[in-house]
């Protein structure tokens, strides 16, 4: 495979197996009289001069594996959207932003800077929803609002090419990722709406995916991803038909990551997922919290 395709003023380096996490895909879109890129994931490293010269960093949102190349270029400025700038800024920004407790951020941190030259940016700023960047040449930019995955997460939409930088909407075989303390299942239900409806051309994704030129095919990737946060749900459900579970049991058998896995945050991840699944879920009535604190269908 090419490890890079052009979208007009729009091209896209792929990361190693096409952006799969730790990496991610790089995008730069070169205007008139500015060149520009959207978040730095692991591969940015290895570009060379198309992006160490780059004149604007844009983040569609802050996690660990957007910012590994920020540090390539310490005198660009640097934006993300203002309901994630703290998590750029400073450490203690993105401590509050997972939300985890002391003894994970303590393990984290030493392991985000060896695998991901995490380096906090306080002089980035915050845009807002709408924000828009001409960078000549009729070349434009311009932010949507989407969050879920993080609070501040946005789509960042050249409009000349109707490239759309979807960010961690990544139609991948995991599906929506919203295991973070500024994450959100409802409002990810929403996003997923509507980036359906988004006037887009192309549909490039941080993993996985890479670029999809095809709005049919997208859509079905879209369906298809989405659909993995009912499937989670029912997977809650089928683990409460077995017999009443805590939270803290619901968390030891795992609904999203695999029994080997054992990364720092993970069972965080599982606490805040599964506590937002059993929200929705109690409130639709399809499950009933008992008074000794553990849960069951009704």
């Amino acid at each position: 495979m090419q490890d890079f395709a052009r979208f007009g003023a729009v091209t896209v380096h792929f990361g190693g197996r096409q952006g799969k996490y730790p990496d991610g895909n790089q995008v730069i879109v070169q205007g008139g009289e500015m060149r520009v890129a959207f978040d730095t994931p692991l591969v940015s490293n290895r570009i060379g001069p198309a992006f160490d010269g780059v004149d604007l960093v844009v983040l569609g949102h802050v996690h660990e594996d957007h910012m590994a190349g920020l540090h390539r270029v310490p005198d660009a400025p640097v934006q993300v959207h203002e309901a994630d700038l703290a998590a750029c800024q400073s450490w203690d920004g993105l401590s509050r932003h997972y939300g985890y407790p002391a003894q994970v951020l303590a393990a984290l941190k030493p392991m985000l800077e060896a695998d991901f030259h995490y380096h906090p940016r306080p002089d980035a700023t915050g845009y807002a929803d709408g924000a828009s960047w001409d960078l000549g040449g009729g070349v434009r930019v311009r932010a949507h609002h989407m969050p879920g995955h993080t609070s501040g997460h946005c789509v960042l939409l050249e409009e000349s090419e109707g490239a759309a930088f979807i960010g961690d909407i990544d139609l991948s075989g995991f599906g929506p990722y919203y295991g973070d303390a500024t994450s959100s299942l409802a409002q990810f239900r929403r996003t997923l709406k509507a980036v359906a409806r988004l006037d887009a051309k192309v549909w490039i994704t941080s993993h996985h995916k890479g670029a999809v030129t095809d709005r049919a095919e997208f859509l079905r990737e879209l369906a298809r991803f989405a659909a993995r946060i009912d499937e989670r749900s029912d997977q809650l459900c089928a683990m409460l038909a077995e017999r009443p579970h805590s939270l803290d049991a619901l968390v030891k058998r795992r609904l999203l990551y695999p029994a080997q896995a054992t990364l720092p945050y993970i069972d965080c991840a599982e606490r805040n997922t599964i506590r937002m699944h059993l929200d929705e879920l109690l409130a639709q009535g399809r499950v009933r919290a008992l008074d000794d604190g553990s849960f069951a269908l009704p």
